[in-house]
Order: structure tokens, then C-alpha cells, then sequence
């Protein structure tokens, strides 16, 4: 059996009780090097989960009947390895265990509500920038390459200037949250999450 669990924003207090004794019930462990670095005490056998997902997809096919734990950042189903995963095993081969997205964890932060927020990524994809403007409220998943400064250029370029809050580092002890006009968004920043306030 494959469980894929989310992990939260990044900070292990955020692990559900169900995430922690999977993960300790676990005789693999698949995950990015910053997720494996969470578990440093894990004394099975771990496997660096890195760019060929398509490897990796058969590297678990191998594995089925062992009690494989795949890591994943925030929630597995947002943007996240879970989709993969459930594209290729069966719900009876395939256990996902929710975790507090990054976007969730945001909203809470920043108190805004949810209830009409269109979640979309920039996570190896041109974003769709008509669509961000045309909604008034999005939350945006980042990546190095369209950060908050790309996403406040094209706003700006559609003659809009929302409101960003851009979450860095969330949940680590050096935590930024910040909410600024896009006319004043800077250059860079670090791992971060972005909440689009489009007020009409």
C-alpha cells in the first residue's frame, strides 16, 4: 500500500495525528531532501524523490506491498505529487492523507476567508493572467522562475494594482508575511505563497 501524506507548510507541529503514525508505521520513506530532513530519526530505508517522476512511478510498482509513506508539501492534492500519484495507482493501491496546504495556512494567517478563493500554481507553467485578473480573490503557488514580483508586473500591465500578500518561509522561524499594493512588490523573495486581492 502507497500513502501519500501531506506534511503541512513545513513546520512538523503542523503534522496531523494521522501523518505522524504513518510516517512512523513506515518502512520507506520518499520524499524531497527537505521533507527527508524532517524525519532525520526515520530508520528505514528513504528514497530521494527528485525530477523523473516517471522512474519513480515504477519504483513504486516495485514496492506496492510494502508500506511506502510518499512526503508531500502542504496537501498532496493541491498542486502536488498526489496527482500524479492517484493518475497512476488504483484508490485500493493508493492512501492520501490531507495535509494544511501552504494557501490554507496563508488565508489564516493573513484572516482572509476562503470561500471564493481560485487556487491556481505557477509551478512549472505560464499562469493564466486574464483569469487571475478577472477573479477577485486568488492564491497563487510559486515557483524561483514567476514569483510575486512577475505576478504584480502582469497585473500591472492589465492596468490593475491588487493587493499581494506574500507569504515567505511559512511556518519556519524566519516567517514573512506581507501585504503591499502590486506597485510596490520587490524583487525577490524567498520560498513564498501569493494571495491576489483584486478589489473592484
Amino acid at each position: 500500500m502507497l500513502t501519500v501524506v501531506g506534511i503541512g507548510p513545513g513546520a512538523t507541529e503542523y503534522l496531523t495525528f494521522e501523518a505522524r503514525n504513518a510516517i512512523t508505521d513506515a518502512q520507506i520513506l520518499v520524499g524531497g531532501a527537505r521533507q527527508l530532513s524532517l524525519f532525520a530519526e526515520f530508520g528505514g530505508e528513504t528514497r530521494l524523490l527528485d525530477s523523473d517522476l516517471d522512474g519513480l512511478m515504477t519504483w513504486l510498482r516495485g514496492r506496492i506491498h510494502q508500506r511506502v509513506v510518499i512526503l508531500a508539501s502542504g496537501d498532496p492534492l493541491i498542486y502536488g505529487i498526489g496527482k500524479r500519484l492517484s493518475a497512476n495507482f488504483s484508490p485500493a493501491e493508493l492512501r492520501i492523507i490531507p495535509g494544511i496546504s501552504s494557501v490554507q495556512y496563508l488565508c489564516a494567517k493573513a484572516a482572509v476567508d476562503m470561500n471564493d478563493l481560485w487556487i491556481t500554481s505557477s509551478h512549472g507553467r505560464e499562469p493564466d493572467f486574464q483569469a487571475i485578473a478577472a477573479h477577485r480573490k486568488v492564491a497563487m503557488v510559486t515557483d524561483k522562475i514567476i514569483g510575486p514580483h512577475a505576478i504584480a508586473q502582469a497585473l500591472l500591465a492589465r492596468g490593475l494594482n491588487p493587493t499581494l500578500i506574500i507569504g515567505e518561509n511559512l511556518s519556519s522561524a524566519d516567517e514573512r508575511i506581507h501585504r503591499v499594493a502590486a506597485a510596490d512588490v520587490a524583487q525577490s523573495y524567498a520560498m513564498n505563497v501569493v494571495i491576489i486581492l483584486n478589489e473592484r
